[in-house]
């Protein structure tokens, strides 16, 4: 039996300044923004040049789900952006106005910074070392 994790959710506040966040500032493709009706769509970007997991952006809906926005996890690092070249995409994040909560550091598994999305949620830039 083959598996694997086809979409992550990721609640939001708002489809468009999500997109426009993950495809500009972080450099994700649109995928898909279909209209479900009632004010629901469905929303896939994913990195670019990248057909593995895609996140779905999810709007909040109700007071319980609008208080989980940016803070899906407690405050540690929820998501791991693989990269083939850290400093290339480091710079060009940190061009866009991507919010760096630390200097880059090496660590004994590779390259590695956190950053924090556009509501607040952790994610690692990471560049695996070599085996």
């Amino acid at each position: 039996m083959a598996q694997k994790i086809g979409y992550v959710a990721l609640v939001v506040r708002d489809y468009d300044e999500a997109i426009a966040y993950y495809t500009a500032g972080l450099g994700f493709e649109l995928i898909e923004d279909s209209d479900l009706g009632g004010g629901k769509r469905w929303v896939l970007v994913r990195p670019s040049g990248e057909g593995g997991t895609s996140l779905l952006l999810a709007k909040a809906v109700g007071p319980e789900q609008a208080s989980r926005i940016g803070n899906q996890t407690g405050g540690r690092v929820f998501l791991f952006l693989h990269t083939d070249d850290f400093w290339r995409d480091y710079e060009a994040m940190r061009a866009r106005g991507v919010r760096f909560m630390e200097e880059p550091r090496r660590e004994s598994y590779g390259a590695v910074v956190v950053f924090e999305d556009l509501y607040g949620n952790r994610w690692d830039l990471l560049e695996l070392s070599a085996p």
